[in-house]
């Protein structure tokens, strides 16, 4: 016969929080590299090759080695600690695969974007979208062998941050430098939250400008056209 005192009492596991994030930037970043580098499983890719007809949509300077894109998605998983599981998205770059964004976005808690030297303009829609959305994130800069070195403040003036918004260098071949990253993510996305409870009009808080009048940035996701 059982007894209520022969009851295991030992304390149910406690399971690890899932994360949804977004790895994001501009055509020829780094984000197929970055997910697949980290990711704990083999990742899911959607590459494609490129061919002649997408020279025109896709231009390739300062990335003519390129030679295949991804049309919808990476997907990977990588476990931080015994409390943290990231279900990793990696949006497609290109500009004619915008809309897939939005479909992406939907429950991620926060984003890393990548940010290519090369072409640093290509990472601004990325930053806007995640500013007018009111997802935290942070800019990684992928430094390329090719790439110039700027430090991460060069960065922050050039993308037009604001001082809340972590910047940090990372190499996307590398699993140590990538999950450096996300570890650095995942550490803002605490920070403002912890912020955010115990004060909801500290304006330190905020993970990023809601003001889409106040960006100075010009660039129309749905478009792409300067404003």
């Amino acid at each position: 016969m059982a007894y209520a005192d022969d009851c295991d009492t030992r304390p149910a596991p406690v399971l690890p929080a899932t994360l949804k994030i977004l790895v994001a930037g501009g055509f020829g970043a780094g984000k197929t590299t970055f997910v697949g580098a980290v990711s704990e499983i083999e990742p899911l890719c959607t590459e494609e090759l490129l061919s002649g007809l997408s020279e025109g949509p896709d231009p390739l300077e300062g990335v003519e080695a390129k030679t295949s894109t991804t049309v919808a998605l990476d997907f990977g998983r990588i476990t931080l600690d015994e409390r943290h599981v990231l279900y990793l998205f990696g949006t497609p770059g290109q500009q004619r695969f915008w809309f897939l964004w939005e479909e992406l976005c939907a429950g991620a808690l926060g984003a890393v974007v990548l940010a290519d030297t090369r072409r640093l303009a290509d990472c601004f829609p990325a930053v806007d979208f995640f500013e007018r959305r009111g997802i935290g994130f942070i800019v990684a800069v992928n430094e390329f062998d090719e790439g110039h070195r700027y430090t991460p403040g060069e960065v922050r003036e050039a993308v037009g941050l604001g001082p809340e918004v972590p910047v940090v260098r990372c190499d996307a071949r590398l699993t140590s430098s990538g999950t450096g990253a996300l570890a650095a993510l995942v550490h803002h996305l605490l920070f403002t939250a912890a912020t955010d409870s115990r004060d909801p009009r500290d304006p330190r808080g905020s993970t990023g400008s809601t003001d889409s009048a106040g960006s100075t940035r010009s660039w129309n996701l749905d478009g792409g056209e300067p404003r």
